[in-house]
C-alpha cells in the first residue's frame, strides 16, 4: 500500500502521508486474499477482499469531489480542526451512490446474511442511509443496524479517501488531540512502521476512515500521549509483523504493523486477521483505543 507524502519541512521526515487512490484499495484487496489462505476466518477474509476490491472500483469511477470552501478550510486551520471533519461537516451525497454501487457489485459474492443486508441498503431511502452514517460516525448505532454498518463504512471510506487525496498540503497540521486524524478527525485503525528513504522505521498512525497517515514518535502512546515505556505484546512465540503497543499510563492499546517484518502489511487487513491478539491484550486488562470500521457489527 502506498501513500503520497506531504512534507512541511524539507529537512525533516514527512508529517503526513495522504492516500493514493489508484492503489490503496487494490493493494488492500490483494492483502486480504493473501492472508485468507489457510486462515480460520478465511471465508470472511475472502469476502472482505471482495468488498475492498469493490471499493477500489467505486473509487476509480468516482469523479473529483468538492472540498470544503476556503472559509471553512481557513477556520479549520485557525482552530486546529481537521479540514474534512467527519463529525461536523456535511458529507458529499455521492457516498450514497457509492454504497448502492457496492451493494450491487457484491450481491452475487456475499454470504446469504450479507446479501439480505445489502439488499436492504440498496432499497433504503436517502434519509435512512444518512441516519446510519450519522450513527456510525457518532458511535451510537442501534443493535439492529450493526450488520449494515461495515457496508456504510466502506462507502464512506471511498468518499473520504478521495477527498483526503485531493487536500491542499497547506491545510494540514497536527491536531491538539494527536490521536485523531489531522484530515478528518477519525481515530486510527492501527499504526504502521514504514520503510522508505525519508520515512525509514518511522511510525505513522493510519486513519480508519480516510486512510491518511500522520507521524507520531515511537516512544509516545497513541492514545494519551504519555512518553512512558510502551509494552509490545504478541502471542507466545510470535515474531510476526503485527503486535500490540500497550500503555500502562492509560491502559489502552493499539496494534502496530511493521513493514520491516513484512513489506506487504496493511493496517486494516492485518488487523482483521489478528483478532486473537485483541483477545490476548484484552485479557491483560488493556482497552483498544482505535477502531476498524469493517469490523463493526461483526462479519455479517
Amino acid at each position: 500500500m502506498q501513500s503520497r507524502a506531504i512534507d512541511f519541512n524539507p529537512q525533516a521526515a514527512p508529517a503526513f502521508l495522504l492516500p493514493l487512490p489508484g492503489k490503496l484499495f487494490a493493494d488492500r484487496a490483494d492483502r486480504f486474499a493473501e492472508l485468507a489462505t489457510g486462515h480460520g476466518l478465511g471465508d470472511w477474509l475472502v469476502f472482505l477482499g471482495q468488498l475492498t476490491g469493490a471499493q477500489h472500483a467505486a473509487l476509480q469511477a468516482l469523479p473529483a469531489l468538492p472540498l470544503p470552501d476556503a472559509v471553512t478550510l481557513a477556520q479549520a486551520r485557525t482552530h486546529a480542526m481537521p479540514p474534512l471533519n467527519a463529525a461536523a461537516l456535511a458529507r458529499p451525497p455521492a457516498w450514497r451512490a457509492v454504497l448502492r454501487q457496492l451493494a450491487g457489485t457484491l450481491d452475487g459474492a456475499a454470504p446469504e446474511a450479507a446479501r439480505i443486508v445489502l439488499a436492504g441498503l440498496a432499497a433504503a431511502d436517502d434519509s435512512r442511509l444518512e441516519a446510519l452514517a450519522d450513527a456510525l460516525l457518532a458511535g451510537e448505532a442501534e443493535p439492529g443496524d450493526l450488520a449494515a454498518l461495515p457496508f456504510v463504512a466502506a462507502a464512506l471510506q471511498v468518499v473520504f479517501t478521495r477527498l483526503a487525496s485531493d487536500l491542499d498540503p497547506a491545510q494540514l497540521q497536527p491536531l491538539d488531540a494527536r490521536a485523531l486524524c489531522p484530515c478528518c478527525g477519525s481515530p486510527p485503525v492501527a499504526s504502521i512502521v514504514r520503510l522508505g528513504t525519508a520515512i525509514d522505521r518511522l511510525r505513522y498512525l493510519h486513519c480508519s476512515l480516510c486512510n491518511s497517515e500522520w507521524h507520531l514518535p515511537r516512544a509516545t502512546c497513541t492514545a494519551c500521549g504519555s512518553d512512558a515505556a510502551l509494552a509490545l505484546l504478541e502471542p507466545e512465540g510470535g515474531q510476526g509483523a503485527v503486535r500490540a503497543e500497550a500503555c500502562d499510563a492509560c491502559r489502552s492499546y493499539l496494534k502496530i504493523v511493521d513493514q520491516q517484518k513484512d513489506a506487504g502489511v496493511d493496517p486494516v487487513a492485518d488487523d482483521l486477521t489478528t483478532l486473537s491478539l485483541d483477545l490476548l491484550v484484552d485479557a491483560a486488562g488493556y482497552a483498544r483505543s482505535g477502531q476498524n470500521l469493517l469490523l463493526i457489527g461483526g462479519d455479517a
